[in-house]
């Protein structure tokens, strides 16, 4: 619920996907889920937006399985702290193009480190001060699922057990995505956020 631009991080990431034409939300909660009762109340972004207590300890493949009775045929999921300029409806076609049960989005990693480069004997050759390493891929979220993948659905972890079994079984893909995302995991993240919305358009709209 950090605010981001005006209105807490969790509305940004509604509104992001209103702007591509989704109307019906589920919102998977826990923990304070009073906060989000309370904010919702009586709020209208144009949009069906259901807050569902999925329970406080429940880990992330828990969450999104719990909402299983509300999902359509074929659904997105994200998680609730990063913002992306992600076409949505490029991944869900692309997610129907290779037929699989599961698409995952991902951006080349931004390390928040700098990267040296050194010869056989120590000898620094090159520096690279917080690059993009497009070696490496990380899931961002905005993941495209059929709703059959409660068939083979295992484990309460997302990203240790759910996915990786998906893996395994050749249905889970990924859509490569070279635009902006950033995730809010400190103070300093949101104040980031802040820094970039000032110049009016925020880098995360599409």
């Amino acid at each position: 619920m950090l605010p981001v631009n005006g209105s807490p991080i969790v509305v940004q990431i509604l509104k992001s996907f209103i702007a591509q034409g989704f109307r019906e939300f589920i919102l998977a909660a826990g923990y304070r889920k009073n906060v989000l009762d309370d904010y919702f109340e009586g709020k209208s972004l144009g949009a069906d937006v259901t807050i569902l207590d999925t329970g406080e300890d429940t880990d992330t493949g828990g969450r999104i399985k719990a909402c299983k009775d509300y999902l359509s045929p074929t659904f997105v999921a994200t998680y609730g702290d990063g913002l992306s300029d992600v076409p949505i409806g490029k991944v869900i076609d692309f997610h129907r193009q290779h037929g699989r049960m599961v698409t995952v989005t991902v951006v080349p990693l931004l390390t928040q480190y700098g990267v040296l480069d050194a010869d056989a004997d120590g000898r620094v050759t090159a520096m690279h001060e917080k690059p993009v390493l497009r070696s490496h891929w990380i899931n961002i979220g905005f993941m495209v699922m059929e709703k059959k993948v409660f068939d083979h659905w295992t484990g309460s972890n997302l990203e240790r057990e759910v996915l990786p079994r998906l893996a395994a079984m050749g249905e889970l893909y990924v859509y490569r995505h070279e635009g902006f995302f950033k995730s809010m995991d400190s103070y300093k993240d949101q104040q980031e956020f802040e820094e970039l919305a000032k110049n009016g358009r925020v880098p995360w709209q599409v």
